[in-house]
């Protein structure tokens, strides 16, 4: 059986929150202190250490572009049919009733706009949202 060479010893100082830390995780991981902090220096020391850090480093920067690619296209979506509401509307509208017709015309305004509210509410809360509806990758229209 092979046996290490002995290790040797170091005495460092340590300031009150960084030894509390390192209590801990040593604790947390049911490790002693000194495997603890020789893995801390060893993975600092390591020449790969950067390569690491770089990897993890790339990986969320990939994370925070496909997010941010989501976003951009959920806010496409969310313009497009704003856009196509506002076309529709503006087709349909009939134009503004004279003065004596415009309590009326405001107290339906109102009524519909109760009931768009509405049926927002019970789509929000059932799901599945329009933007799932739509494929990620939509063939570009010729013409």
């Amino acid at each position: 059986m092979r046996t290490s060479p002995k290790k040797a010893r170091l005495s460092v100082y340590l300031e009150p929150k960084l030894l509390d830390a390192l209590t801990a995780h040593a604790a947390r991981r049911d490790l002693s202190l000194s495997l603890v902090a020789e893995a801390a220096i060893a993975s600092f020391l390591s020449p790969d250490a950067g390569e690491r850090r770089e990897a993890a480093m790339s990986r969320r920067l990939d994370r925070l572009d496909r997010q941010v690619a989501r976003m951009e296209r959920d806010l496409g979506i969310s313009l497009e049919t704003l856009a196509l509401f506002i076309r529709y509307w503006m087709t349909v509208s009939p134009p503004l009733p004279e003065p004596a017709a415009a309590a009326a015309a405001r107290a339906q305004g109102a009524e519909r706009y109760e009931a768009f509210v509405a049926a927002l509410g019970r789509r929000l809360s059932r799901g599945p949202f329009f933007r799932q509806e739509i494929p990620d990758d939509l063939p570009a229209e010729s013409g």
